[in-house]
């Protein structure tokens, strides 16, 4: 098995993927309202600021900023994990191996992240995450998929409402390398 390192910066800016184990999957956008809770029992455990966020049926992509002496995304990304996977009733029974590791085989085991470089680096990341849903098929436009922080950008004058962009302008943002 690799060794993996993290990257981690205290007060940084993250960009993070969360993908559940079944692609086939619509589980984050029927049970949004757990996803929420779970979001919120993190935030009130270790608190954080939400730059942005996109809930798709079977992913999510989200763009957060720590406090200044923090570094502990992984903590957050476990109890959110955690406390979703609790609150969602499973129709089958985990696998004796997932039940040995206390694993609830609803997420995949790793997630994606990156450490936002610079200001150029967070805009990117901003509209990737907002693009998603345009990406996937799964909206039209940015401003059609209520899972999104899109309207609460366009509130606080980030975007306009009828934002557009194509999609090759974002490169390889938010993609693995």
């Amino acid at each position: 098995m690799p060794n993996y390192r993290r990257n981690r910066i205290e007060g940084g800016s993250y960009f993070l993927t969360v993908t559940l184990q079944d692609r086939r999957s619509d589980l984050l956008v029927t049970e949004i309202e757990a996803l929420r809770g779970a979001v919120k029992a993190a935030r009130a455990r270790y608190p954080f600021h939400i730059d942005a966020w996109v809930v798709l049926p079977d992913h999510m992509h989200c763009l957060w900023t720590l406090p200044s002496d923090d570094f502990a995304y992984p903590a957050r990304w476990q109890l959110i994990k955690a406390t979703f996977s609790h609150s969602v009733r499973r129709t089958d029974r985990p696998r004796p191996s997932l039940v040995r590791k206390r694993e609830s085989g609803i997420w995949q085991r790793r997630y994606w992240e990156h450490t936002i470089r610079d200001e150029r680096d967070y805009a990117a990341h901003m509209d990737y995450i907002h693009f998603n849903p345009v990406k996937h098929r799964l909206a039209a436009h940015a401003a059609d998929w209520k899972f999104s922080s899109f309207a609460r950008c366009v509130r606080l004058g980030m975007y306009v409402r009828d934002w557009v962009i194509d999609g090759d302008e974002l490169g390889n943002t938010g993609e693995r390398q």
